[in-house]
Formats: structure tokens, C-alpha cells, sequence
């Protein structure tokens, strides 16, 4: 199966990021699910929440509050919304404040990901993100002094550098051919994925991700190293903050 299907929806997001309205036709569809032939809404996964957005079709509204994945993938209407009939044709749009700002804080994750493999050589050991704020946790036995004045200072020098974010699929054998694309202690890549999508801020950060992202570093704009906490032993939790 392609990268770009899920089930019988075809993931329009993975190509282009910066789509926010889309048309669909309905394909299945109940209170505990929607399923479209085209769609443009992130599901969820590596940390980032799913889209939020609407359907609008005959003149109705649909909201659509979050996303759940199994054979296709299901858009979770507002309790009590109205349901588009199956073959419907509906315009969609995704939530753009709320999907911009995961970009934002996703893409700061990567920076500070980056930073902290660069300089410290620590992986990441989990993470997680709401629009502007988010966690990464790193296998840092020790944490250095200075170490949230340093990457946050180091962070915010990456991002004004202004560093382009490409994002490409290669083949599995070439993508692992790549020094360090893994930057998580356990590979979360499944077996049977043969292609594999590399986000990639040029000159800090190459690694398989299949979240979405801003177009450059610059754009992301200032991240604050908000906590450093302890998560166990060798374990160090790095609270952060996106602001403007």
C-alpha cells in the first residue's frame, strides 16, 4: 500500500502541510466515525494531537473534534452533530490556529532534539505536545550545569538561523542508511513500513517522523526551556514553551 493511504483515505497532509481545506466524498459514516476518500486532518501520532475542523455539505455543519485510527481512518464528530450520508461530497477544513501551532511546537521539538543529540549526546526516550507547549525526555544521566540556559540558547540560535525543514520519503533500506535517523533509544519504525518519511531541519536534524512541520526554523519563533525535571534515573524530562 502506498505511504500516502490509510485504509481508503488518501492522506493529502504527508505532501502538502500547508493545506487547509479540501473536498471529499463520504465513504462510511456513523456517530462514532466518518470515513473519507481524501482527507487533509493529521490523526495523530509521535506526539502530536490529531486535527481538529468542519464538514460542511447541504448546507449542514459537521465538527469534527478528533481522529481514530484502525482499517481506515474514522473523523470523530461533535456528539450530537449532524452525520453526512454516505456518497455525499463535503468540503472539509481543518482548524488552521490549532493545526499551525502543533506545527510550531512540533518543528521546536526536532530543534530541540537536535540540540540536545548534537551536543550532549542524548535520544530521546518519549514526548509529547498541545499547540505551544510540549515534553521530550532524554536518556541524560547527567544534566550538566547550565544545561536549560545553554539549549535553550542554542535552540534559539538554530532557529534564527533560519534553517530550512525538507521533508522526503525514501525507500526503508536508504532512509536507515542514514547516520542517526533514529533519535528515539527504540526504533518506533513498524517492520512492514517499506517507505519511510524523513523530516529534515538541514544542517541540525535528520530523522523518520510523520508528523507535520513549518517550512523553516524561523518560522517556529522563540521556545522557552520552561523545566528540567527528573524522571528516574538517567531519565531527564525538558519541558518547553513556543511563543511569538
Amino acid at each position: 500500500m502506498s505511504f500516502d493511504l490509510h485504509g481508503r483515505t488518501q492522506r493529502l497532509e504527508l505532501a502538502d502541510q500547508g493545506l487547509r481545506t479540501f473536498e471529499a466524498v463520504v465513504l462510511d459514516a456513523t456517530p462514532e466515525g466518518i470515513v473519507l476518500s481524501r482527507s487533509a486532518f493529521y490523526p495523530g501520532g509521535g506526539g502530536q494531537p490529531a486535527d481538529h475542523g468542519v464538514l460542511l455539505w447541504l448546507g449542514v455543519e459537521t465538527r469534527i473534534v478528533g481522529i481514530r485510527k484502525g482499517d481506515d481512518l474514522y473523523l470523530i464528530p461533535a456528539e450530537g452533530d449532524p452525520i453526512p450520508p454516505v456518497g455525499t461530497t463535503v468540503e472539509a477544513a481543518v482548524a488552521d490556529e490549532r493545526r499551525s501551532a502543533l506545527m510550531r511546537t512540533h518543528s521546536g521539538l526536532h530543534v530541540l532534539c537536535g540540540v540536545v543529540f548534537r551536543d550532549y549526546g542524548a535520544l530521546v526516550t518519549g514526548g509529547n505536545m498541545e499547540p505551544f507547549t510540549a515534553r521530550m525526555d532524554f536518556n541524560l544521566p547527567e544534566v550538566p550545569p547550565g544545561f536549560k540556559e545553554a539549549v535553550e540558547a542554542a535552540c534559539n540560535a538554530e532557529i534564527q538561523a533560519d534553517r530550512r525543514i525538507d521533508v522526503k520519503v525514501l525507500p526503508r533500506k536508504e532512509a536507515f542508511e542514514i547516520p542517526d535517523i533514529i533519535r528515539t533509544a527504540t526504533n518506533l519504525v513498524p517492520e512492514e513500513v517499506d517507505d519511510v518519511r524523513i523530516v529534515d531541519i538541514v544542517g541540525l536534524d535528520t530523522q523518520a517522523d510523520g508528523g507535520t512541520h513549518v517550512a523553516s526554523t524561523k518560522q517556529i519563533g522563540r521556545l522557552r526551556v520552561a523545566k528540567i525535571e527528573s524522571k528516574g534515573r538517567g531519565f531527564r524530562r525538558v519541558r518547553l514553551e513556543i511563543g511569538d
